[in-house]
């Protein structure tokens, strides 16, 4: 298994990210994709030897994203994880996430916030809810949480999002793999705030983004080509309920919620002194 980690301009939080990936989860391999950030990120994913692709132009997130598939699915795993940079997750849950996808023989695994518990009632949320509404109108499924960006993709998706031109890590994309006969779950997790930085969601972004990921939900999908491997994913045949599983298993939350934090060169975990599994200095700088 391994964690795509996409960074752009998070020379302030990838460490953070990454000391969780090793200490929380450290029998999982884990790459960092560096989106062609202009700021110090791919400097500090070297000076700490960081397993690393360094794309040379900025390419977004869904193009950061399949480079972590195509290095996945070049180097066999049998699930990928995508898990921000930006310290919102928590690489505790890993292991939920891993067990749902083994016992409900699922394809595709949320980390969802809001899979036992209550969406709160926002903007924010009221956006979600329609994205919620909109993927069970086109599948007769329901997704409680469809924004969650950490996701847990076997390795049928992995070869899927590795050669598929256009599909990327958003709501619209799950929406359509479930049309096609994917299999979705979803973990309960909980999730931090942004450690350092700045969103790249503005309202004006957040407007346009809800608008792109509607008519892509509702309208685009309806005239997509089908896949060049349909019919092929693990779960398929066991894709029955109204809605989406809700695999949830208990995770301690005293120990989850708080960053790595890097002190003299060493990771803290949220627990006492776990030690951190060296990270060889391994850096793919292109990948075909």
């Amino acid at each position: 298994m391994i964690a795509i980690v996409p960074a752009f301009n998070e020379a302030a939080n990838i460490v953070s990210a990454v000391e969780d990936l090793r200490v929380n989860a450290p029998d999982i391999n884990y790459v960092v994709v560096n989106d062609g950030s202009r700021d110090e990120t791919a400097v500090i994913c070297r000076q700490r030897g960081y397993h690393m692709v360094d794309l040379p132009v900025n390419l977004g997130l869904a193009g950061a994203f399949q480079t972590g598939m195509k290095y996945a699915l070049d180097h066999g795993y049998d699930y990928a994880l995508q898990f921000d940079a930006d310290g919102q997750h928590s690489a505790a849950y890993v292991g939920a996430l891993v067990d749902a996808a083994e016992k409900q023989r699922a394809n595709v695994v949320i980390g969802s916030r809001f899979a036992a518990v209550k969406k709160p009632v926002s903007a924010r949320m009221a956006g979600s809810a329609l994205i919620s509404a909109m993927i069970l109108l086109t599948t007769g499924k329901r997704v409680q949480d469809p924004t969650s960006g950490m996701r847990l993709f076997d390795a049928s998706m992995i070869r899927l999002l590795a050669t598929e031109p256009d599909l990327g890590p958003e709501p619209d994309t799950i929406a359509l793999l479930m049309r096609r006969g994917a299999k979705v779950c979803e973990v309960q997790v909980q999730m931090r705030d942004r450690v350092a930085g700045e969103s790249y969601l503005t309202f004006t972004r957040s407007a346009s983004y809800m608008a792109r990921i509607g008519l892509s939900i509702l309208l685009v999908q309806w005239f997509r080509r089908p896949f060049s491997e349909p019919g092929r994913f693990r779960g398929k045949a066991a894709v029955a309920p109204s809605d989406v599983a809700a695999c949830c298993a208990p995770v301690p939350t005293d120990q989850v919620l708080r960053p790595c934090e890097v002190e003299g060169g060493r990771a803290l975990s949220g627990s006492s002194a776990a030690s951190t599994k060296g990270a060889g200095a391994v850096e793919e700088e292109a990948l075909r």
